[in-house]
């Protein structure tokens, strides 16, 4: 399936909030205890939100006829989770795909995607974290080829950093 990324515009921002929720709802529903807050956000994350859209680092994921598979943000920095950082990289945030998506590979598609324009950027790494409640998802990381490289706590939890060199599968696509 092809996909297109469409900026999150201010007009969007409760319908980036419904996409959290039911994402944290499904979540709920599998007994994994990750992303609760967002079926009621703190003043915290709704100011993460608002400062995403304001920075254009959120976006829709959608069919080329325009229908939402989801979304994701991308950062050229995160502070937050990783810190100043000397190595150009990519962060990839709050990435849902919708239920009626969910396990047809559009995850996937979507981390490749991001990937390839984090290499054409020069990027050095591809970073994202995963609640480490959610094991799951830590798992499906890590099977990307995402390798674990530390842990963040906050507030509300504690998470895994990973992250997947790019420079290094450049070689292993020479070198096969």
């Amino acid at each position: 399936m092809n996909i297109v990324f469409k900026q999150v515009g201010n007009k969007d921002k409760q319908t980036v909030l419904q996409l959290f929720r039911n994402a944290a709802e499904k979540i709920n529903r599998m007994n994994i205890d990750h992303w609760q807050y967002w079926i009621n956000p703190p003043i915290e994350k709704i100011k993460w939100v608002d400062e995403g859209i304001q920075n254009d680092e959120f976006y829709f994921v959608q069919t080329l006829n325009g229908e939402c598979l989801g979304m994701v943000r991308i950062m050229e920095e995160d502070l937050l989770y990783w810190g100043k950082q000397k190595e150009k990289a990519r962060y990839i945030h709050s990435l849902v795909v919708t239920d009626k998506y969910n396990g047809k590979g559009i995850g996937n598609q979507i981390i490749q995607q991001i990937e390839e324009n984090a290499k054409e950027d020069n990027c050095r790494y591809l970073r994202l974290d995963a609640d480490s409640k959610n094991p799951k998802l830590c798992s499906y990381y890590e099977k990307l080829g995402f390798e674990k490289v530390g842990t963040k706590e906050l507030p509300l939890s504690t998470y895994n950093l990973y992250e997947k060199d790019l420079k290094s599968s450049d070689r292993m696509k020479i070198d096969i």
